[in-house]
């Protein structure tokens, strides 16, 4: 197996801390998002054979498992992260499989650069992703009940709120998110910025469950997708809790530290709370205006010790392995590639020591024996 060697990523909204208290190093004062360990190009992990991209594509079936090449084709199918949120993070949903193919193609017809910031599409795959929290996590999922969400915009007191509140009365759900949703994406840009600018100081005033929205108002005063994630589920994971983010489901993460895995592409359909292109029409095209619970998830016990975080995707599985002092070691060895990860104590893979942080890559059927005490992360695929 490898030891790799991965990039972090300075995003804006990143944490200055949580990665360097996980890590044991220095903080640099600059924001430390996310940390990428797998074959993905714009930062493919480094190994002692070179980078993950370049010892896969030298030798897919031996690297990935026949099993994984003949579905999946001859690349890593997923990309797993730390992830470390010190501000919100974009408002967002992600294409289906066969929408990210279509929306694809068709950008590629008309021309529209790949690194073009109004292109939607930079790949033909879906990108469903879970993560897991590490430490207390915040995020927003899924679309509240619409009179749940009337009630909580009704409460602020607002006037230029209420035709909001109006609509999520009188429409049958669906309707109601998706016009709701629609006239803010559409309203004039000042008069939204007015609103957003009053609905945070209500929020600032009233506190309670309207505080995430002040703290998200903070990080971007007049942004429409303020008064959008009014619409959200607000959720927060205790360590070891999980939320799977599936096709046409709005979300975003607003501040923790957490293990993610997602499928290997970057399409990202973007609702508001970024300086970024937000493509109304095929946004409106791709929400799934349905409201529900967010579904926190938690670890089912599988068999040796594993604990798996069960999901309908086939591209990743993650599942977590807590190793207790003086226990006995588990052999993971699996017939696909798979990427373990340390994240609290210190975990013996295969002739590697890892500390937090740490993370190695198990070829397709090679030995894989951990032990130690501690927690590890297994990332693989279900083939």
């Amino acid at each position: 197996m490898d030891r790799l060697d991965n990039t972090i990523r300075p995003y804006a909204w990143g944490s200055t801390t949580a990665l360097p208290r996980l890590l044991g190093t220095e903080p640099t004062g600059e924001p430390q998002a996310e940390m990428w360990m797998g074959a993905h190009p714009g930062a493919p992990s480094r190994t002692g054979r070179g980078t993950l991209v370049e010892v896969i594509d030298a030798d897919p079936e031996t690297e990935l498992g026949a099993a994984s090449v003949a579905r999946f084709g001859p690349r890593l199918p997923f990309l797993l992260k730390l992830l470390a949120a010190g501000a919100p993070l974009s408002l967002q949903v992600h294409p289906d499989l066969e929408q990210a193919r279509e929306g694809y193609a068709d950008e590629e017809r008309r021309g529209i650069p790949v690194d073009a910031p109004h292109r939607n599409y930079k790949d033909a795959n879906h990108k469903p992703e879970l993560i897991c929290a590490l430490t207390e996590f915040d995020g927003l999922c899924g679309f509240r009940d619409p009179l749940r969400a009337a009630e909580l915009l009704d409460g602020l007191g607002v006037d230029s709120l209420k035709p909001y509140v109006d609509l999520l009365h009188a429409h049958p759900e669906d309707a109601a998110l998706r016009e709701v949703l629609t006239a803010i994406l559409t309203a004039d840009p000042d008069e939204m910025a007015g609103t957003v600018t009053e609905t945070a100081a209500a929020c600032d005033r009233l506190g309670g469950s309207y505080a995430p929205y002040a703290d998200i108002a903070h990080h971007y005063p007049g942004d429409p997708g303020v008064i959008a994630a009014m619409l959200l589920n607000h959720v927060r994971l205790q360590p070891g809790e999980a939320l799977f983010l599936g096709a046409g489901v709005p979300h975003a993460y607003l501040e923790g530290l957490g293990v993610e895995i997602m499928a290997n592409s970057d399409n990202v359909l973007r609702c508001g709370l970024t300086p970024k292109h937000v493509d109304v029409p095929e946004l409106l095209r791709i929400v799934r205006f349905e409201a529900g619970d967010p579904g926190v998830l938690r670890p089912e016990a599988g068999p040796d010790g594993e604990e798996v975080y069960e999901t309908p995707i086939d591209e990743f599985r993650l599942s977590r392995y807590v190793l207790p002092a003086g226990g006995t070691a588990h052999d993971l060895t699996s017939a696909t590639a798979q990427i373990l990860l340390c994240t609290a104590g210190s975990v013996r893979a295969g002739a590697h020591e890892l500390s937090p942080g740490g993370s190695v890559f198990v070829p397709a059927g090679e030995k894989a024996e951990v032990s130690g005490t501690g927690t590890v992360f297994r990332a693989t695929v279900v083939a």
